[in-house]
């Protein structure tokens, strides 16, 4: 009897916890994208420059680390922030762009779609709380492929590359989307703030790959 009282006791503990990441993790990722949002917006109205793709990873890969060195603190909060912060003002110039060119229509459908895709990830893990742990050795070798297909591209150009890759981004950041949830919801995961980075990051990924895929058809037009 004791040992079933303290059985119970442990998984109301673990529901519980799971139920606070849960929120935490949520509530954090509905207000960093409300900031990168809000430093799009404000990069985009000030005709900022975009930093270009060197200081682009270097600030994105810097600050990644930052938030992994400091995900245990406090300061973890401030590092989601910078990271979610400076990638919100890498989209500015380009959202600022597709607007003003006419095509804000695409930016309406590549968020719809980008919406559409988290939410239903997130809804099919929550309602069958089934682990995906089984695809962290596929979402290794496609890492490695994205890498590849990414380096190739920059030297090849070719257009159909381009849209593969997009599409091949859209996929792997749905599986670690899948993955993340999983792991949050089986009690693998224990750290809201790395948990938000890392949806944070899928939903970017998704979002500019779908710009990328609409841009390009937009343009065949």
């Amino acid at each position: 009897m004791e040992n079933r009282t303290a059985y119970a006791q442990q998984s109301a503990a673990s529901v519980l916890e799971t139920n606070k990441v849960l929120r935490n993790t949520y509530s954090l990722l509905a207000m960093t994208l409300a900031f990168s949002a809000f430093t799009a917006f404000l990069s985009g109205s000030l005709g900022l420059p975009h930093p270009g793709m060197i200081i682009t990873l270097v600030g994105f890969y810097g600050l990644l680390f930052l938030v992994h060195k400091t995900a245990n603190s406090s300061a973890g909060i401030f590092s989601v922030f910078a990271l979610t912060g400076f990638m919100g003002y890498t989209l500015g110039p380009l959202l600022s762009m597709l607007v003003g060119a006419g095509a804000a229509d695409i930016v309406v459908t590549a968020l719809g779609g980008t919406a559409l895709t988290f939410f239903g990830l997130s809804a099919y893990i929550l309602t069958t709380k089934k682990d995906m742990s089984f695809l962290g050795g596929m979402m290794t070798a496609g890492f490695f492929v994205l890498i590849v297909a990414v380096i190739a591209n920059l030297f090849l150009q070719i257009p159909a590359l381009g849209l593969a890759i997009s599409a091949m981004f859209i996929l792997f950041s749905s599986g670690a989307i899948l993955m993340q949830t999983s792991s949050i919801v089986n009690g693998g995961e224990r750290n809201y703030i790395l948990a938000t980075v890392t949806l944070y990051v899928s939903i970017y990924n998704i979002f500019v790959s779908l710009l990328s895929i609409l841009m390009s058809f937009s343009n065949d037009d």
